[in-house]
Protein backbone atom coordinates (compact mmCIF):
# COMPACT_ATOMS: atom_id res chain seq x y z
CA UNK A 1 0.00 0.00 0.00
CA UNK A 2 1.54 3.52 -0.96
CA UNK A 3 1.86 6.39 1.08
CA UNK A 4 -1.03 8.18 -0.47
CA UNK A 5 -3.13 4.79 0.00
CA UNK A 6 -2.35 4.28 4.03
CA UNK A 7 -5.44 4.62 6.06
CA UNK A 8 -5.87 8.60 7.60
CA UNK A 9 -6.14 8.96 11.26
CA UNK A 10 -8.53 12.21 12.75
CA UNK A 11 -6.11 12.11 15.64
CA UNK A 12 -3.18 13.46 12.92
CA UNK A 13 -5.07 16.38 11.87
CA UNK A 14 -5.57 18.00 15.18
CA UNK A 15 -1.82 17.22 15.65
CA UNK A 16 -1.44 19.17 12.67
CA UNK A 17 -3.42 22.27 13.63
CA UNK A 18 -1.51 21.92 17.60
CA UNK A 19 1.56 22.30 15.68
CA UNK A 20 0.74 24.83 13.67
CA UNK A 21 -0.33 27.21 16.61
CA UNK A 22 2.44 26.60 18.57
CA UNK A 23 5.02 26.26 16.40
CA UNK A 24 7.22 24.08 18.59
CA UNK A 25 6.99 19.97 18.72
CA UNK A 26 7.62 20.22 22.64
CA UNK A 27 4.98 22.41 23.17
CA UNK A 28 2.38 20.99 20.73
CA UNK A 29 3.04 17.41 21.88
CA UNK A 30 2.09 18.58 25.50
CA UNK A 31 -1.03 20.19 24.88
CA UNK A 32 -2.14 17.18 22.70
CA UNK A 33 -1.12 14.92 25.85
CA UNK A 34 1.24 12.40 24.29
CA UNK A 35 5.05 11.76 24.05
CA UNK A 36 6.66 13.99 21.94
CA UNK A 37 8.15 11.13 19.27
CA UNK A 38 4.65 9.64 19.18
CA UNK A 39 3.51 13.17 18.28
CA UNK A 40 6.63 13.78 15.68
CA UNK A 41 5.62 10.44 14.00
CA UNK A 42 1.68 11.35 13.74
CA UNK A 43 3.46 14.78 12.13
CA UNK A 44 5.45 12.82 9.42
CA UNK A 45 2.48 9.79 8.88
CA UNK A 46 0.35 12.97 8.20
CA UNK A 47 2.69 14.37 5.30
CA UNK A 48 3.25 11.04 3.97
CA UNK A 49 -0.02 10.47 3.63
CA UNK A 50 -0.23 14.01 1.93
CA UNK A 51 2.58 13.42 -0.25
CA UNK A 52 4.37 16.72 0.59
CA UNK A 53 6.25 18.68 3.76
CA UNK A 54 3.32 20.29 5.63
CA UNK A 55 5.97 22.00 8.25
CA UNK A 56 9.98 24.15 7.78
CA UNK A 57 11.64 22.33 10.45
CA UNK A 58 14.49 24.74 9.82
CA UNK A 59 12.78 27.88 11.36
CA UNK A 60 12.10 28.67 14.71
CA UNK A 61 9.59 28.28 15.48
CA UNK A 62 8.38 25.69 13.14
CA UNK A 63 6.56 27.32 10.26
CA UNK A 64 4.10 26.25 7.93
CA UNK A 65 5.44 25.31 4.47
CA UNK A 66 3.60 26.69 1.57
CA UNK A 67 1.83 23.52 1.31
CA UNK A 68 0.97 23.88 4.79
CA UNK A 69 -0.97 27.01 4.57
CA UNK A 70 -2.80 25.62 1.84
CA UNK A 71 -3.85 22.52 4.02
CA UNK A 72 -4.52 24.48 6.72
CA UNK A 73 -7.70 26.64 6.14
CA UNK A 74 -9.30 23.43 4.18
CA UNK A 75 -8.13 21.48 7.46
CA UNK A 76 -10.29 23.68 9.64
CA UNK A 77 -13.28 23.15 7.61
CA UNK A 78 -13.18 19.70 7.68
CA UNK A 79 -12.48 19.21 11.34
CA UNK A 80 -15.73 21.92 12.11
CA UNK A 81 -17.93 19.56 9.42
CA UNK A 82 -17.04 16.65 11.32
CA UNK A 83 -17.98 18.77 14.80
CA UNK A 84 -21.13 19.77 13.00
CA UNK A 85 -22.18 16.52 11.94
CA UNK A 86 -21.19 14.93 15.03
CA UNK A 87 -23.54 17.13 16.70
CA UNK A 88 -26.06 17.12 13.75
CA UNK A 89 -25.98 13.39 14.80
CA UNK A 90 -26.45 13.21 18.30
CA UNK A 91 -29.55 15.80 17.54
CA UNK A 92 -31.22 13.31 15.36
CA UNK A 93 -30.91 10.30 18.17
CA UNK A 94 -32.41 12.70 20.57
CA UNK A 95 -35.23 13.83 18.49
CA UNK A 96 -35.43 10.14 17.71
CA UNK A 97 -36.13 8.72 21.17
CA UNK A 98 -38.60 11.24 21.28
CA UNK A 99 -40.92 9.60 19.18
CA UNK A 100 -43.29 12.76 18.47
CA UNK A 101 -42.22 16.27 18.95
CA UNK A 102 -44.44 19.20 18.64
CA UNK A 103 -44.20 22.60 18.91
CA UNK A 104 -47.51 24.38 20.14
CA UNK A 105 -48.52 27.92 20.48
CA UNK A 106 -49.24 29.41 24.69
CA UNK A 107 -52.93 29.21 23.99
CA UNK A 108 -53.43 26.24 22.41
CA UNK A 109 -51.15 24.15 24.35
CA UNK A 110 -53.22 25.14 27.23
CA UNK A 111 -56.73 24.29 25.65
CA UNK A 112 -56.68 22.27 22.39
CA UNK A 113 -53.76 20.37 22.69
CA UNK A 114 -54.14 18.22 25.53
CA UNK A 115 -57.64 16.73 24.56
CA UNK A 116 -56.39 16.57 20.96
CA UNK A 117 -53.23 14.47 22.10
CA UNK A 118 -55.54 12.16 24.31
CA UNK A 119 -58.08 11.43 21.31
CA UNK A 120 -54.37 10.66 19.38
CA UNK A 121 -52.87 8.24 21.94
CA UNK A 122 -56.26 6.41 21.97
CA UNK A 123 -55.89 5.37 18.01
CA UNK A 124 -52.01 5.10 18.37
CA UNK A 125 -49.17 4.05 20.42
CA UNK A 126 -46.81 7.20 20.87
CA UNK A 127 -43.99 6.17 22.81
CA UNK A 128 -41.78 9.61 24.29
CA UNK A 129 -43.33 12.99 23.50
CA UNK A 130 -41.72 16.21 23.52
CA UNK A 131 -43.57 19.65 23.63
CA UNK A 132 -42.22 22.97 23.19
CA UNK A 133 -44.97 26.35 23.74
CA UNK A 134 -44.08 29.35 22.44
CA UNK A 135 -45.05 32.29 20.17
CA UNK A 136 -45.98 31.37 16.79
CA UNK A 137 -42.96 32.98 15.42
CA UNK A 138 -40.75 30.83 17.99
CA UNK A 139 -42.73 27.70 16.62
CA UNK A 140 -42.68 28.52 13.45
CA UNK A 141 -38.46 28.73 13.77
CA UNK A 142 -38.65 25.27 15.20
CA UNK A 143 -39.93 23.25 11.93
CA UNK A 144 -37.86 25.42 9.59
CA UNK A 145 -34.66 24.30 11.81
CA UNK A 146 -36.25 20.67 11.95
CA UNK A 147 -36.26 20.65 15.56
CA UNK A 148 -39.50 19.79 15.58
CA UNK A 149 -41.75 17.19 13.31
CA UNK A 150 -45.29 18.99 14.34
CA UNK A 151 -46.32 22.88 14.68
CA UNK A 152 -49.75 23.58 16.21
CA UNK A 153 -51.26 26.86 15.54
CA UNK A 154 -54.31 29.22 15.04
CA UNK A 155 -54.50 30.13 10.99
CA UNK A 156 -56.58 32.36 8.56
CA UNK A 157 -56.45 32.29 4.85
CA UNK A 158 -56.11 36.08 4.96
CA UNK A 159 -52.95 36.20 7.11
CA UNK A 160 -50.62 33.19 5.78
CA UNK A 161 -47.77 32.90 7.96
CA UNK A 162 -44.06 31.47 7.19
CA UNK A 163 -44.79 28.00 7.00
CA UNK A 164 -47.40 28.53 4.29
CA UNK A 165 -45.15 30.69 2.39
CA UNK A 166 -42.75 28.14 2.13
CA UNK A 167 -45.23 25.18 1.61
CA UNK A 168 -45.16 22.86 4.46
CA UNK A 169 -47.94 20.61 4.37
CA UNK A 170 -50.28 21.33 6.78
CA UNK A 171 -54.25 20.23 7.92
CA UNK A 172 -57.08 22.01 9.46
CA UNK A 173 -57.96 20.12 12.91
CA UNK A 174 -60.62 22.35 13.97
CA UNK A 175 -62.16 25.79 14.06
CA UNK A 176 -61.78 28.59 16.47
CA UNK A 177 -63.03 31.92 17.11
CA UNK A 178 -61.02 35.22 17.80
CA UNK A 179 -64.02 36.85 19.71
CA UNK A 180 -63.13 40.64 21.62
CA UNK A 181 -63.93 40.11 25.76
CA UNK A 182 -63.37 42.58 28.54
CA UNK A 183 -64.15 42.44 31.83
CA UNK A 184 -67.65 43.81 33.03
CA UNK A 185 -68.79 46.60 34.54
CA UNK A 186 -71.70 47.99 36.11
CA UNK A 187 -74.92 45.45 35.12
CA UNK A 188 -72.55 43.28 33.20
CA UNK A 189 -71.90 45.93 30.74
CA UNK A 190 -68.24 45.99 29.12
CA UNK A 191 -65.57 48.24 30.50
CA UNK A 192 -64.49 48.72 27.13
CA UNK A 193 -66.65 47.93 24.40
CA UNK A 194 -66.10 48.35 20.29
CA UNK A 195 -69.14 50.39 18.63
CA UNK A 196 -68.63 53.09 21.35
CA UNK A 197 -67.94 56.73 20.50
CA UNK A 198 -64.39 56.93 22.53
CA UNK A 199 -61.49 55.24 21.49
CA UNK A 200 -61.40 51.76 23.42
CA UNK A 201 -58.20 50.32 25.37
CA UNK A 202 -56.92 47.81 23.47
CA UNK A 203 -54.06 44.71 24.60
CA UNK A 204 -52.42 44.05 21.24
CA UNK A 205 -50.79 40.99 20.49
CA UNK A 206 -47.02 41.35 19.53
CA UNK A 207 -45.37 41.09 15.95
CA UNK A 208 -43.97 37.31 17.36
CA UNK A 209 -47.61 36.37 17.59
CA UNK A 210 -49.53 34.86 14.90
CA UNK A 211 -53.12 35.89 16.33
CA UNK A 212 -51.60 39.14 15.93
CA UNK A 213 -50.32 38.78 12.62
CA UNK A 214 -54.16 37.17 11.68
CA UNK A 215 -55.83 40.63 14.03
CA UNK A 216 -53.75 42.71 11.89
CA UNK A 217 -54.72 41.04 8.49
CA UNK A 218 -58.44 41.29 9.21
CA UNK A 219 -58.27 45.20 10.01
CA UNK A 220 -56.55 45.79 7.44
CA UNK A 221 -58.66 44.09 5.14
CA UNK A 222 -62.33 42.45 6.48
CA UNK A 223 -65.05 44.26 5.56
CA UNK A 224 -66.41 44.09 8.83
CA UNK A 225 -63.52 46.25 10.62
CA UNK A 226 -63.71 48.99 7.94
CA UNK A 227 -61.01 50.58 6.46
CA UNK A 228 -59.80 52.80 9.72
CA UNK A 229 -60.30 50.72 11.90
CA UNK A 230 -57.27 49.91 13.11
CA UNK A 231 -56.89 53.68 14.07
CA UNK A 232 -59.76 54.01 16.33
CA UNK A 233 -58.44 52.06 18.49
CA UNK A 234 -56.20 52.85 21.88
CA UNK A 235 -53.02 49.94 22.50
CA UNK A 236 -52.62 50.10 26.03
CA UNK A 237 -50.71 47.11 26.31
CA UNK A 238 -48.92 43.85 24.31
CA UNK A 239 -47.47 40.87 24.63
CA UNK A 240 -47.10 37.69 23.01
CA UNK A 241 -49.02 35.42 24.47
CA UNK A 242 -52.70 35.21 24.63
CA UNK A 243 -53.18 33.81 28.22
CA UNK A 244 -51.15 37.36 29.32
CA UNK A 245 -53.62 39.37 27.57
CA UNK A 246 -56.32 36.90 28.89
CA UNK A 247 -55.05 37.81 32.68
CA UNK A 248 -55.11 41.83 31.95
CA UNK A 249 -58.71 41.86 30.16
CA UNK A 250 -59.82 40.13 33.39
CA UNK A 251 -58.49 42.60 35.18
CA UNK A 252 -60.19 45.41 33.54
CA UNK A 253 -57.12 47.06 31.32
CA UNK A 254 -58.56 46.68 28.37
CA UNK A 255 -60.53 44.49 25.52
CA UNK A 256 -58.53 41.85 23.86
CA UNK A 257 -59.19 39.07 20.51
CA UNK A 258 -59.06 36.00 22.08
CA UNK A 259 -60.13 32.26 20.84
CA UNK A 260 -62.81 30.90 22.14
CA UNK A 261 -61.11 28.07 23.16
CA UNK A 262 -59.37 30.01 25.83
CA UNK A 263 -61.79 32.17 27.19
CA UNK A 264 -64.90 30.13 27.15
CA UNK A 265 -65.42 29.36 30.35
CA UNK A 266 -64.50 32.67 31.80
CA UNK A 267 -67.56 33.50 29.38
CA UNK A 268 -70.32 31.25 31.03
CA UNK A 269 -68.96 32.82 34.51
CA UNK A 270 -68.96 36.26 34.12
CA UNK A 271 -65.36 36.78 34.61
CA UNK A 272 -65.40 38.25 31.01
CA UNK A 273 -68.09 39.64 28.48
CA UNK A 274 -68.09 39.43 24.81
CA UNK A 275 -67.43 43.56 24.05
CA UNK A 276 -68.51 43.83 20.26
CA UNK A 277 -71.88 42.85 21.02
CA UNK A 278 -71.66 39.92 18.86
CA UNK A 279 -69.44 41.37 16.00
CA UNK A 280 -66.27 41.84 15.30
CA UNK A 281 -65.65 38.20 15.30
CA UNK A 282 -62.91 36.68 13.49
CA UNK A 283 -63.17 32.81 12.79
CA UNK A 284 -59.64 31.27 12.29
CA UNK A 285 -58.33 27.39 12.24
CA UNK A 286 -56.74 25.47 14.35
CA UNK A 287 -53.72 24.05 11.92
CA UNK A 288 -51.49 21.01 12.21
CA UNK A 289 -48.31 21.84 10.19
CA UNK A 290 -45.47 18.86 9.65
CA UNK A 291 -41.95 18.27 8.41
CA UNK A 292 -41.44 18.59 4.22
CA UNK A 293 -38.95 15.43 4.85
CA UNK A 294 -39.50 12.11 6.01
CA UNK A 295 -40.10 11.57 9.82
CA UNK A 296 -39.91 8.76 12.45
CA UNK A 297 -42.73 5.79 11.73
CA UNK A 298 -44.57 6.82 14.71
CA UNK A 299 -44.67 10.64 13.22
CA UNK A 300 -45.81 9.78 9.62
CA UNK A 301 -48.81 7.59 11.16
CA UNK A 302 -49.71 10.04 13.14
CA UNK A 303 -50.02 12.16 10.20
CA UNK A 304 -51.78 9.65 7.98
CA UNK A 305 -54.52 9.69 10.91
CA UNK A 306 -54.58 13.42 11.00
CA UNK A 307 -54.92 13.11 6.91
CA UNK A 308 -57.76 10.99 7.09
CA UNK A 309 -59.64 12.97 9.70
CA UNK A 310 -59.85 10.28 12.65
CA UNK A 311 -57.08 11.93 14.69
CA UNK A 312 -58.75 14.57 16.98
CA UNK A 313 -61.87 14.65 16.17
CA UNK A 314 -63.48 14.09 19.39
CA UNK A 315 -61.22 17.45 20.95
CA UNK A 316 -63.35 19.83 19.03
CA UNK A 317 -63.43 22.78 20.82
Amino acid sequence: MGPGNRPLDLEWLEDFQALADTGNFSRAAKARAIAQPAFSRHIRSLEEWVGVDLFDRSAHPTTLTAAGKRFQPLLQDVLAGLQNARAEARAAHDLDAASLSFAATHALSLTFFPRWLGSVESRLSTGPIQTVSDSSHACEDLLLQRRVQFVLCHGHVGAPGRLDEAQYPVQRLSEDVLVPVSAPGARGVPLHALGTAAAPAVLAYSEASGLGRIMRAMQDKDRQFGKDFATSLSVVFTAHHAALLRTMAIEGRGLAWLPMSLVADDLRSGALVDAGAGGWRVPVDIRLYRQQAPMATVAEALWALVTEGTAGADAQS
